[in-house]
Order: C-alpha cells, then sequence, then structure tokens
C-alpha cells in the first residue's frame, strides 16, 4: 500500500519550506495542499484544531504539526540521507540552534524589518548579536550539518529565502558580507543546491508582500 503524504501550506510560508525542502532532499514523494490562511479550510482545522496554522504534514492520516516537530519526525520515520548528526552532543546542539533561531534569530530580524528610524536602530543591536551567534556556528564548516545539509541548516534555511528581500524592502543591508562572511557563504552555497533553489517562492511576488506588511504596521505608528 502507497504511503499518503500530504503538506498543508502556504505559498510564502518559510516555516513550511523547511518541510519541502526536507522532503525533497530525502527523496519523498508528497502532495502540496496550499491553503488559504483568510478562509481555513476544514482539512486545516481538522489537521490543526489547537493552532489553526501551516504548515501541516498529514502521513497516512495522521497530521503532525509544527515546523521543527515536522522535521523530527521526517527524520524518524525515513531515516536515509539523515539531517542530524549521529553524535548525541552534536544532534543536541542542532536542535538547540533550531530552537534559537525560531525563538530568538528570527524575532529580531522581524523587529528589524517592522522597525523604522530610531527603533530599528534599537532593534538591530539584538539582531546582529544573534546573527553573530550563528556565524560562529558555522567555523570550519561548508553547511551547519558539515559537508552536508542538515537540520539546522533548513531551520535556518528561511535566512537565504526571505532575508535579502527584508534588506530590499527596507533598503538595509542587513547580513553584510564583511561583518559575516561565513553566513554570506553558507546563504549562496544553500540557495544552489538544487532541491533548495527549485522550492522558492516567487521574489518579485514575496516582495509585494513584505512591502505591504511593512506598509501596515508604519500605518499604525
Amino acid at each position: 500500500m502507497a504511503e499518503e503524504v500530504k503538506l498543508i501550506r502556504t505559498w510564502s510560508s518559510p516555516f513550511a519550506l523547511r518541510i519541502v525542502w526536507a522532503l525533497k532532499l530525502k527523496g519523498i514523494e508528497f502532495e502540496t495542499v496550499l491553503e488559504d490562511l483568510a478562509s481555513k479550510s476544514p482539512l486545516l482545522l481538522q489537521s490543526n484544531p489547537v493552532h489553526k496554522k501551516v504548515p501541516v504534514l498529514v502521513h497516512n492520516g495522521k497530521p503532525v504539526s509544527e515546523s521543527l516537530v515536522i522535521l523530527e519526525y521526517i527524520e524518524e520515520t525515513w531515516k536515509e540521507k539523515p539531517l542530524l548528526p549521529e553524535d548525541p552532543y552534536e544532534k543536541a546542539s542542532s536542535r538547540f540552534w533550531a530552537k534559537f533561531s525560531d525563538e530568538k534569530l528570527l524575532p529580531s530580524v522581524w523587529t528589524v524589518f517592522i522597525s523604522q528610524g530610531n527603533k530599528q536602530e534599537e532593534a538591530l543591536v539584538p539582531a546582529l548579536e544573534n546573527l553573530q551567534f550563528i556565524e560562529e556556528q558555522l567555523e570550519g564548516k561548508k553547511f551547519f550539518g558539515g559537508e552536508k545539509i542538515g537540520l539546522l541548516d533548513l531551520a535556518i534555511g528561511w535566512m537565504a529565502d526571505m532575508v535579502s528581500v527584508l534588506e530590499e524592502v527596507t533598503g538595509l543591508k542587513l547580513i553584510q558580507e564583511d561583518k559575516f562572511p561565513l553566513l554570506s557563504a553558507w546563504i549562496e552555497i544553500f540557495a544552489d543546491v538544487p532541491e533548495i533553489k527549485e522550492s522558492g517562492a516567487p521574489r518579485e511576488k514575496l516582495i509585494s508582500k513584505f512591502q505591504a506588511i511593512r506598509d501596515a504596521y508604519a500605518a499604525t505608528k
């Protein structure tokens, strides 16, 4: 009996892209179900009644929610082409920094994006500090996972997909090559991997979306 693998996502969710990348890297066939969050479908509400958010992976009728949890589920279910190292310490480290990305790095970068003037300058301080922490994790490595893409690369992959868009919208260069040489190199290498390159959302569409979001925040100030 063939496995049923569905991914409920939106066209622009960076969290859902993590799952797209993981499934493609592992060679897992899946069906994409695009969701309109302005009019949430019965499938989404049934599959994720707690948060009512994407992404949701539905595997043989069983839903799994939250992108980092889904990545772990994929890793445990399809063990070929592992995303986590075998060493327990390295495995724990990958999980720590993946959580750091979601809880510290992404919120700090987002605050820079939605802020202007003095508030943006203030927001830059923690954002740059968090970026430096991530820069240090690439010391001596091609990817965060070493010589091949790992779970942490997928968790931080939103930077390769989104940061340049946010920089264009704000006119602010956040990741400067002289300050973050390792991170800058990683973004180029990661974005050029075929499974990553073929999965991104249309850039102009992303720019339009995030410009509208920034304008909306500015209008409330």
